[in-house]
């Protein structure tokens, strides 16, 4: 994200906190951040574009969506260095206009493209990437869509804010050199792969010591997080490090007394696990699971934020 943008239906209820961005951006350099219209245009430095991308293993068979995409940098960058496709949506047309300008002089205007568009109204589904810079309500209003439309897998990169109780699967600080907001010139990065629903009841067999036992498996969601216990015939093995990325889930079943673990790790397609666990006393053996009842991560249940409510005193 290179700009620090406010969806246009939002605006006026969020007029206290655009004044307040933009005395802030006036008190820290004054001169140094423009300002088109009524949103505070607010660059990411270009070290931390070069991170964010970094961080999302951007590729050549990638698409990257930039919202709010500002002068362009990050879709420039994710193409010109990258090798990938995108494009960016901002609200100011004349933003836009630079964006595609400084496109075209790059020389990957037929990978990076620019729109005057709503974040609200943008198309997402094609995305294997998505980078913002959003303020922290906004970030909480877009949540949602991101979780509903993104593909599982999908990776998300968001400049200073985070996404509320969605913890991120990494976050770091670093020196933000030039930057126009903030007094120490440093950003925060988070970054999160958008999980997909291993929440349910899974069945499969699995023969321990020559004798094949059936195994039932009871997941809880929330977010990429985790939760249940696996009966192995008639022992109840408790879950640890449960962790859901993408499509991909891991874990390990422990016994009572500690003393026996596996180690699943497997790929969730639809209703089927396929993949590998790794038995007490070493070795390996396939592992096939069946989804016989779907669950709903807790996250997919929780209603959208109310601006007010994001904006109340008591928040």
């Amino acid at each position: 994200m290179t700009c620090l943008v406010i969806p246009q239906h939002s605006r006026w209820s969020l007029a206290g906190i655009i004044a307040l961005a933009l005395v802030t951006v006036m008190q820290s350099q004054p001169g140094s951040a423009q300002d088109f219209g009524d949103t505070p245009y607010v660059q990411t430095p270009q070290n931390v574009v070069d991170h964010m991308l970094q961080t999302a293993k951007v590729g050549a068979g990638d698409y990257v969506i930039d919202l709010g995409s500002g002068d362009g940098r990050m879709i420039i960058t994710a193409a010109k260095k990258h090798g990938a496709r995108g494009f960016g949506v901002d609200l100011d047309r004349r933003l836009v206009q630079l964006a595609n300008r400084l496109a075209a002089r790059a020389g990957v205007a037929d990978r990076a493209v620019f729109y005057e568009r709503n974040l609200y109204d943008t198309d997402l589904t094609a995305a294997s990437v998505v980078t913002i810079y959003l303020l922290p309500e906004v970030n909480l209003m877009v949540r949602p869509k991101l979780l509903a439309t993104l593909k599982p897998g999908t990776r998300i990169v968001s400049h200073d804010y985070d996404m509320g109780d969605w913890p991120p699967d990494l976050r770091f600080e670093m020196d933000a050199p030039g930057k126009t907001v903030g007094r120490d010139q440093r950003s925060k990065v988070f970054y999160w792969v958008v999980p997909g629903n291993a929440a349910g009841t899974w069945r499969w067999q699995l023969a321990r010591n020559g004798v094949s036992e059936e195994h039932v498996l009871s997941v809880t969601q929330n977010f990429q997080m985790l939760q249940g216990s696996l009966m192995a015939g008639e022992q109840r093995l408790a879950l640890r490090d449960a962790k859901l990325t993408g499509e991909e889930v891991a874990f390990e079943a422990v016994d009572a007394a500690g003393t026996a673990r596996y180690r699943f790790a497997g790929r969730i397609t639809g209703h089927a696990i396929t993949g590998t666990v790794r038995l007490p006393g070493g070795g390996e053996l396939p592992w096939n699971g069946t989804r016989t009842e779907l669950g709903s991560p807790a996250h997919a249940l929780l209603k959208k934020p109310d601006l007010r409510e994001l904006m109340s005193p008591e928040k």
